[in-house]
């Protein structure tokens, strides 16, 4: 009998969460998708590459608009990974699978023979966008949501700049940038951002709910920076602030920004 027949040593499985996007159309499906049309001409690149969950709970849809709607946004490059709160008669063969509220996991341990074990299943950790008629349609990053623990949250330091097509996700706390931050990067923070340098590429802070949270920088040339899921681009910027030393912080659903 071969080695691989009688190795008896266990495979090991791991759960494994992933930073996701949330995206909550809204009917009508074809205004929804020209305000994501925006989005997308105004922060190339957005959706490439992510995680994107589509949440339509309590929406009045059937399973051909649904359908037609994945299809418009796979033209678009907005990759579909699972839905949420869709009701079993809304997915059919071929199209994402449902998916349902997570937290971490951690190792699975596979059942032994004959003893049957409950499923685990990890998820990507996401967060619901809400709506805000200042800013439409923002789509929200986040992990898991801090616990409060009454202790001070961590950060880390980044003592090089962050080059473009790189991605610095720290959920836990406060990121620190000792550099630049090049168009095409992007910072992703539980906490509050501080980039010492100039920042070209997206600054998303308070990814886990955290409105406290704020950005600064030595030099704003941002493509986008966002606070708890709220963003602005840098049309939305008074064009005062490019090029100078900014903080900027969320005041109830409004982002403010002004010179250091």
């Amino acid at each position: 009998m071969s080695e691989s027949q009688t190795d008896k040593r266990p495979i090991r499985l791991k759960g494994r969460s992933f930073l996701a996007i949330q995206l909550s159309p809204e009917l009508p499906f074809e205004n929804w998708l020209e305000r994501l049309d925006d989005l997308a001409r105004r922060s190339t690149g957005f959706f490439l590459g992510r995680p994107i969950v589509l949440d339509v709970e309590g929406l009045d849809i059937t399973q051909d608009q649904l359908k037609d709607l994945i299809g418009e946004l796979g033209e678009r490059s907005v990759r579909i990974m699972g839905i949420e709160g869709a009701k079993s008669s809304l997915l059919g063969i071929g199209m994402p699978p449902p998916m349902k509220g997570g937290r971490p996991a951690g190792d699975v341990e596979p059942p032994e023979d004959g003893v049957k074990q409950p499923a685990v299943a990890a998820k990507p950790v996401h967060s619901k966008a809400s709506g805000d008629t200042k800013v439409a349609d923002k789509p929200k990053v986040a992990q898991v949501p801090a616990q409060d623990t009454g202790q001070q949250l961590p950060s880390i330091v980044v003592d090089r700049p962050v080059r473009s097509g790189q991605s610095i996700i720290f959920p836990e706390g406060d990121v620190t940038v000792v550099g630049s931050v090049s168009s095409g990067a992007e910072i992703v923070a539980g906490g509050s951002i501080h980039v010492y340098g100039a920042l070209r590429g997206r600054a998303m802070a308070g990814s886990v709910g955290n409105t406290n949270a704020r950005i600064f920088c030595s030099k704003l040339e941002a493509e986008l920076v966002a606070i708890d899921g709220l963003y602005k681009m840098p049309d939305d910027l008074d064009a005062g602030l490019v090029g100078q030393a900014v903080t900027i912080w969320l005041d109830g659903e409004t982002i403010r920004a002004d010179k250091i």
